[in-house]
């Protein structure tokens, strides 16, 4: 059984605590050592979403140590974290927590290198999820000109000061959009392009996707189409040169219906639709759409159905028109929430829909062709016992020329990804807790790793765990 945070009644309220300028020590965190200086010449970049700086999970830092002992790489800082599956976002030195203490979704603005707390705000929410997983809030923040914007689990959607704290503006999007409960509570997170911030709402009367006012929340456009609220993020990409927004739409419906919607940002004008979606009805899109070179895109969803035509993955290419035709399908590339990596002409990424049926695989971007799959596999020696283990349902980010890894259970290791194979080059266990879904953030040579449930060890409570990968100066 879960253990949950208790904290004093005077804090079931809805609360915001500023430090001014200077970040202060809360009951939540535990500091370990102060990381390594960058090394010199490093490039580094923010984590300003769930995707990171490029919506994509490929990190362009440098300086970056590529292996770690099987003690793991050396903790900086880790916090207590409540219930929820939301990617930290950081910029300018803080860090975005959002996540769910008892009754409440509260935001927590840290100091990225030390854990230290600047503010914090929290509202009272009402949510049990239908299928017993977490209550908390699926969406990461997102940070651009000053500013965090939120979607929680419910859809009260929130504009904050970063410097501050201060609400600027809200929308419970329920109330005002009609937006249902789906199978999970809400989970797309926002978008920030200019002006604009992106949400795939899924309210009634078919406003599927609507965009607000940065400065002051005013609706500005509304895309209006059946598909409904997904749990894949809405992302930018320029299609033949044209910036567009990529929203792999589908929400709860019968028979289910979903799949790839391009928009102009300027209007939210649709200019091409592709149906992709099981026809099964418990069942979601949750992979964000990756760009593959300038005209396609990659779509896939793990929920097999023997009717369906759209079982598995689909290249697309759009023409100059931004019009999509499929250039192959793949029955066997089935990604349930983990988006793919596109490098060299390869897509790599987890392919299945339940854990112990999932295998890493390599699909080769011009003809859709499986290269390889990997189902790894190890005995976890603790207390005596053997406990086998996997990466399963795992999430990917390429540093360099590697993979960073997190399995479902916790594992944190480096792989060796290409065309010919995939291996294991160090790996960590950091818990052993199930429900390891969200992909760690890099940002300036330091590691974010969510743990999202108790060890199921040693009962820790979930957490977010800072760790040091700055590669070690050379000796001199």
């Amino acid at each position: 059984m879960r253990r949950r945070l208790i904290i004093p009644a005077f804090l079931h309220c809805s609360l915001l605590v500023s430090s001014g300028e200077e970040a202060k020590p809360w009951d939540g965190l535990t500091l370990h050592a102060a990381p390594k200086p960058l090394p010199a010449g490093a490039l580094t970049e923010d984590w300003p979403r769930f995707l990171g700086a490029s919506d994509a999970p490929v990190s362009k830092e440098t300086g970056i140590a590529r292996e770690f002992t099987e003690a793991g790489p050396a903790k900086v800082w880790e916090c207590r974290k409540g219930e929820g599956y939301a990617s930290p976002a950081i910029m300018d030195g803080k860090l975005l927590l959002f996540h769910r203490i008892n009754e409440q979704e509260r935001l927590e603005c840290l100091d990225a290198l030390t854990g230290k707390r600047f503010w914090s705000h929290g509202y009272a929410v009402e949510y049990r999820d239908d299928f017993g997983y977490g209550n908390g809030p699926r969406c990461g923040p997102v940070v651009n000109s000053g500013k965090a914007v939120t979607f929680g689990v419910t859809s009260w959607l929130k504009c904050f000061d970063l410097e501050t704290g201060k609400v600027e503006w809200e929308h419970d999007c329920e109330k005002e959009f009609g937006v249902i409960k789906y199978f999970f509570g809400s989970g797309a997170s926002p978008l920030i392009h200019g002006d604009k911030v992106i949400v795939n709402l899924g309210g009634a009367e078919d406003r599927c996707v609507c965009a607000f006012s940065l400065k002051d929340g005013k609706l500005l456009w509304t895309a209006k189409h059946e598909w409904g609220q997904s749990y894949a993020s809405p992302v930018m990409a320029k299609l033949n040169g044209k910036e567009r927004v990529l929203v792999f739409a589908g929400g709860k419906s019968k028979p289910s219906t979903g799949g790839l919607l391009i928009l102009d940002p300027a209007t939210g004008a649709v200019e091409d639709i592709f149906f992709w979606r099981s026809r099964r009805y418990p069942s979601v899109n949750a992979q964000t759409p990756v760009l593959c070179g300038a005209d396609r895109i990659f779509i896939s969803q793990a929920y097999v159905d023997d009717d369906s035509p759209c079982n598995g993955g689909a290249m697309l290419k759009a023409d100059d028109k931004g019009k999509l035709a499929p250039q192959w399908k793949s029955p066997e590339f089935g990604c349930h929430w983990n988006t793919p990596v596109w490098h060299g002409g390869h897509l790599y990424g987890f392919s299945g829909e339940k854990d112990k049926q999932c295998e890493l695989v390599c699909h080769d971007g011009e003809t859709g062709k499986k290269k390889w799959g990997e189902h790894f596999a190890w005995p976890l020696n603790s207390g005596g016992q053997q406990i086998p283990m996997s990466l399963y349902r795992g999430s990917l980010l390429m540093v360099g020329d590697r993979f960073l890894c997190l399995g479902e259970w916790g594992t944190l290791c480096w792989l060796d990804l290409s065309p010919a194979g995939a291996k294991i080059l160090t790996k960590h266990q950091p818990f052993v807790a199930q429900q390891s879904w969200t992909l760690p953030a890099l940002s300036h040579g330091l590691l974010y790793v969510s743990q999202n449930e108790d060890d199921r060890l040693n009962g820790t409570p979930s957490r977010l765990i800072c760790y040091d990968l700055r590669a070690a100066a050379p000796s001199k």
